[in-house]
């Protein structure tokens, strides 16, 4: 497969999903939309990947080439192609698709925390209960018309969903490596949350949680979306079929 990435700083690229996708024989094929990229035409890819990044789903007036990204997520996940969202791919998906995104009521999420799933193939052979790292906002506040909740938390209702059979947002962080904190910590907007929330000076003890869960964190990563590439192989041959 080939699989097409929206990334929308350098920092928040597809992580170890690189080496998931390696060792199946596909493709990543990034686009950098910040950067002025032009979105390619949508019909040479077979799936979509829309990473993270610092900007809001409604800053289109300082970001104006999130009316095109989004008018390309809609229509991909219209026709029911596969895709998979991370935080902020999670919340274009939903904002584009008719759900809303907002600010979060309370603080924002940064750190390692516990989410709860349902049963889905995107999880299989996951537990009900495992860490993720977070790092965000904003959170879908009202799910798309036909959109299903797979996920939750204390500090965020709509932690993961699913749209129609192949389209995936999960609002945590699956990819992360081992430098992801220190690479993020230097983008103002995250900065600005770390502090916030964990205090100044917070990030060597964000970084020691992320490496005291990394090996779980790592095999959640890697089962999740090897889960994905599944569903998105079916999928496909079934439309060929």
């Amino acid at each position: 497969m080939k699989i097409l990435v929206f990334q929308h700083v350098a920092s928040e690229h597809p992580g170890s999903f690189r080496d998931v996708t390696a060792a199946r024989g596909h493709s990543l094929h990034p686009v950098e939309l910040d950067e002025g990229e032009a979105i390619p035409p949508l019909n040479d890819y077979d799936a979509l990947l829309v990473m993270g990044g610092p900007m809001d789903v409604w800053e289109t007036e300082k970001y104006p080439w999130l009316l095109d990204e989004m008018a390309a997520i809609r229509a991909w996940a219209e026709a029911g192609r596969p895709y998979f969202g991370i935080c902020l791919g999670h919340q274009l998906l939903a904002q584009s698709c008719g759900g809303l995104v907002e600010p979060m009521a309370g603080a924002p999420e940064v750190g390692i925390s516990q989410v709860r799933v349902e049963g889905d193939p995107i999880f299989n052979a996951l537990p009900p209960v495992w860490p993720c790292f977070q790092w965000h906002g904003a959170e879908v506040k009202r799910l798309p018309p036909g959109g299903v909740q797979l996920a939750t938390s204390p500090g965020c209702f709509i932690q993961a969903m699913r749209l129609g059979d192949a389209a995936y947002g999960l609002q945590f962080h699956m990819e992360l490596t081992e430098t992801t904190a220190p690479d993020w910590a230097q983008l103002p907007e995250y900065a600005a949350a770390l502090e916030s929330v964990r205090g100044p000076g917070a990030l060597p003890v964000v970084q020691a949680e992320v490496m005291a869960q990394f090996p779980p964190l790592l095999n959640a990563a890697h089962r999740i979306f090897g889960n994905f590439l599944d569903i998105a192989e079916r999928t496909l041959g079934a439309k060929q079929g």
